[in-house]
């Protein structure tokens, strides 16, 4: 469980590692004031040396959690057997593929977010009316329409608006989804990832949804990085090979794609954005467990006081 007497901790050194990675991110423009014929004066030093090397760097993207399943391989070769990385680094490689990595971590932690439970408040139950409910109102306006042009584009819209909501409250369409890798998280840390969205203002969600927001920042900052990194290598080397054999600037922007986003899910919610004068309201349970942070003991043989976004 989270302390939750930690949590501004964890919002403060998720906002250092976001600043870290804009500075990363401001370098790739020094290194774009070089020409390529400066570049090529010196490349021929780096060989063989390449960024497959950087066992570090495969640490960092597994300890934050990426899918190995959505990994591009590289001449067919599992990332792990790139050429230069000695038995140490692979061993730590293959360590830290094991390992609890951030992803898991959060999806246990949202998992636990209180009023998901439906012999509770039952957020997901009561969104799903609050969904029938918009849907309703705008067939009748599309219905009402007297212009059989706007009236059907509106039906059409509708009809999009409803498949999108059915596939998010469709929890074996969730899982099957998640197994090919195409969702991260699993439904009921959706769920509680879309509850604190909704009621961020609410205090108890407030720094909750801080830490959603820094973890998109981290992740939306690598992918930066990457694409910056890519368009460099196609201003330095063009078409040319990459000095570790890959297709160099092809395979490094297949990298900056959604499949090597860890907190895809994330970056999704406001796709169930629903006006808020639809969205269910609190009740007064509910009201008052957000209004404050829960303690409980947890550990009889340490008493040690912990608490979580969950119940």
């Amino acid at each position: 469980k989270l302390d939750e007497g930690n949590t501004l901790l964890i919002v403060s050194r998720l906002g250092r590692i976001a600043k870290i990675q804009q500075i990363l991110v401001d370098q790739i423009g020094v290194l774009e004031t070089m020409t390529a014929q400066d570049f090529d004066k010196f490349r021929k030093h780096l060989s063989p040396a390449s960024g497959f090397q950087s066992w570090q760097f495969r640490l960092i993207e597994n300890k934050l959690g990426i899918c190995k399943e959505k990994r591009i391989k590289h001449n067919n070769n599992d990332y792990s057997e790139a050429e230069g990385l000695n038995s140490s680094a692979r061993e730590s490689i293959r360590i830290s593929e094991n390992e609890p990595a951030l992803l898991s971590l959060i999806d246990n932690w949202l998992s636990r977010t209180p009023g998901l439970d439906p012999h509770g408040f039952d957020f997901t139950g009561k969104l799903r009316q609050a969904v029938d409910m918009w849907l309703k109102d705008l067939e009748d306006e599309a219905n009402a329409e007297e212009s059989a042009e706007v009236k059907e584009m509106l039906l059409d819209d509708l009809e999009s608006k409803k498949e999108n909501f059915n596939d998010m409250f469709d929890e074996e369409k969730h899982n099957r989804l998640k197994m090919k890798g195409d969702r991260r998280l699993s439904f009921k840390a959706f769920q509680g990832a879309l509850f604190i969205f909704f009621y961020r203002d609410e205090p108890r969600f407030n720094q909750p949804y801080q830490i959603l927001s820094l973890l998109m920042d981290i992740d939306s900052l690598l992918i930066k990085w990457r694409y910056n990194h890519a368009i460099l290598v196609q201003r330095m080397i063009g078409g040319k090979f990459g000095t570790g054999g890959s297709s160099g600037y092809q395979y490094l922007l297949a990298t900056a794609s959604d499949r090597y986003k860890v907190f895809l899910d994330l970056f999704n919610l406001s796709s169930f954005i629903i006006p808020h004068s639809y969205m269910p309201e609190l009740d007064s349970s509910m009201k008052r467990c957000l209004s404050v942070f829960k303690l409980e003991t947890t550990s009889e043989e340490t008493g040690e006081i912990r608490g979580d976004v969950g119940s």
